[in-house]
Formats: C-alpha cells, sequence, structure tokens
C-alpha cells in the first residue's frame, strides 16, 4: 500500500527521471497552460484520465469528484468546486471540448442505488447523499426497470454520464458555446474489470471504442 512516504519516494524519481526527461516542456507549461479536452470524472483512485488516455501534463484539464457528477447551474451565494472549474475550463481555457467519464464499480452509484446514507447527517454521509441524490430520478426509473442488482448498478453508472451531459447544458456559457459549435460534449464509460473504454453516441448509447 502507498502512504505518503511512499509519494516521496516516487517524487524523487520523478524528478530525476520524467521531469529531466520532458525538461523543456514543464518550462513551456511554466508559463501557461492550453488544453483543448475538459475532462470530468470520478475520484476513484482506479480512474484516473491522465492514464486511461495515456496523456501527458497540459494535454487535458481534470475535475474529478464522486461520481463524475456535474450539479445543474445554480445561481445562489454556495460553493460551487465543478461550476468554479467549468467557469475556468470553458471562458478562460476556451476548451473546445468536454468528455464526462463515467467508469465500473462506482462507490457513489453504489450509494446512490442503495440509498445507504439517505438521512445522515453532514459528515456521517450526508454530504455524500446530498450530493447523489442527483441521480433519485434515474434512480427511480431503474430500480422500477432492474430491480438493485447488477443491472441495475451498470445502469446506473452509465446514467451518471447522461444526468451530468444534461446538466452541463443548464450553464448558460456552456450551452451558448454548444450551440455555435465551438464546443462540443462527450461521454465516455471505463469498466475497470476488463479495461474497456464505451463511447456513447448521439443517441445516448455506449458502444466499445
Amino acid at each position: 500500500m502507498t502512504d505518503f512516504t511512499d509519494l516521496l519516494d516516487g517524487y524523487q524519481r520523478f524528478r530525476t527521471s520524467e521531469y529531466r526527461r520532458h525538461r523543456d516542456r514543464w518550462s513551456g507549461l511554466s508559463e501557461g497552460q492550453s488544453p483543448r479536452v475538459m475532462v470530468i470524472a470520478c475520484s476513484d483512485s482506479r480512474v484516473d484520465p491522465a492514464q486511461i488516455f495515456d496523456t501527458v501534463p497540459g494535454e487535458i484539464f481534470v475535475v474529478r469528484n464522486v461520481a463524475n457528477l456535474v450539479p445543474p447551474f445554480e445561481d445562489d451565494a454556495s460553493r460551487h468546486g465543478v461550476s468554479a472549474a467549468l467557469e475556468f475550463a470553458v471562458n478562460q481555457l476556451e476548451v473546445p471540448e468536454i468528455l464526462v467519464l463515467g467508469h465500473g464499480a462506482c462507490g457513489g452509484v453504489a450509494a446512490a442505488l442503495s440509498q445507504r446514507f439517505k438521512g445522515a447527517p453532514n459528515g456521517q454521509g450526508g454530504f455524500i447523499a446530498h450530493w447523489v441524490d442527483m441521480l433519485d430520478p434515474a434512480r427511480e426509473r431503474i430500480v422500477a426497470e432492474h430491480g438493485t442488482g447488477p443491472e441495475a448498478v451498470r445502469a446506473l453508472e452509465l446514467e451518471t454520464v447522461r444526468v451530468s451531459l444534461v446538466n452541463l447544458m443548464t450553464f448558460p456559457f456552456v450551452a451558448e458555446r454548444v450551440k455555435a459549435g465551438t464546443l462540443t460534449l462527450h461521454g465516455a464509460y471505463f469498466a475497470i474489470a476488463d479495461g474497456v473504454l464505451h463511447v456513447m453516441d448521439a443517441d445516448g448509447a455506449f458502444a466499445p471504442a
């Protein structure tokens, strides 16, 4: 298992190998970034977009959270981490593409499906419950059709991508750019068990890449 000491050891290896080998690239990145794709992914330790897509620093702008969810646009005084990252990527970096990446064996989806934290106070599951309740409408539909078994889990994991893509379009600055053709939204799903990436088509269906 990796602990903080292992991370420091890893840094030393990075500093004497990758950083030195790509010194010119790092020097350029110190002046700024211009990624072409924003990736919205899960915080799950097994699903690192940079590793899955074999990218190098500076190529993708990533925000990760429980179950790779994008909340709808909300004009209030709360602190909105995902919305801030989205605003920065679209308005400041002007990324031309956004990818929502779902994945298999998602703990956030399991929590949404089982509702194990429903009614729990913040700090004891309440934050999780209120975050994943964005999936409640989809959950009700899926449970009615599939119950709560493996088929329901997979269906709800795919639904996290669709829900997030719908919510992305509630942000005026996203919708305007999509309509103008300067921003394209994508959905994908990474199956941890077999390492296969599934890409969503215009009809919302997923197929292996």
